[in-house]
């Protein structure tokens, strides 16, 4: 049986968290790991780690480094390095990533593009050589 390379992260190694009861609207845009507990709706941009704790309800185009769902994700994600989905997620949208973790249990439906990644950790199209003859 394969590795799972998922895991559980510590809520006390990130610094920011929106909480539970917190509802924000708008565009968010930030480099540190980001833990969304609570209600967002917008756009969300990140050069770090974005995770979707079991209780958030997410409805937002989104864009990170990492995105690691368990709760609820309405919208396109774009991750540079990896998109998780624990087997507690529901994600509606499109996703773009070249390395995608889903476990079992989890509701994806939309769209998925995958592509390689450089040695920069971040997507690039595959290339397709036609030949003539």
């Amino acid at each position: 049986m394969a590795e799972l390379r998922i895991k559980n992260i510590d809520e006390s190694e990130i610094d920011t968290v929106l909480a539970e009861d917190v509802e924000f609207e708008g565009e968010l845009e930030f480099n540190q790991p980001l833990l969304v507990k609570g209600r967002f709706k917008g756009e969300i941009r990140s050069a770090g780690a974005l995770f979707i704790n079991e209780t958030a309800d997410v409805e937002a185009k989104v864009e990170a480094s990492t995105i690691s769902v368990k709760g609820r994700l309405k919208g396109d994600a774009i991750a540079r390095k990896r998109l998780e989905l624990f087997s507690s997620s529901r994600l509606e949208g499109s996703v773009h990533t070249p390395d995608l973790i889903v476990q079992s249990g989890c509701l994806f439906n939309g769209t998925c593009r995958m592509e390689e990644a450089h040695s920069g950790g971040t997507a690039r199209p595959h290339k397709q050589e036609a030949t003539g003859e």
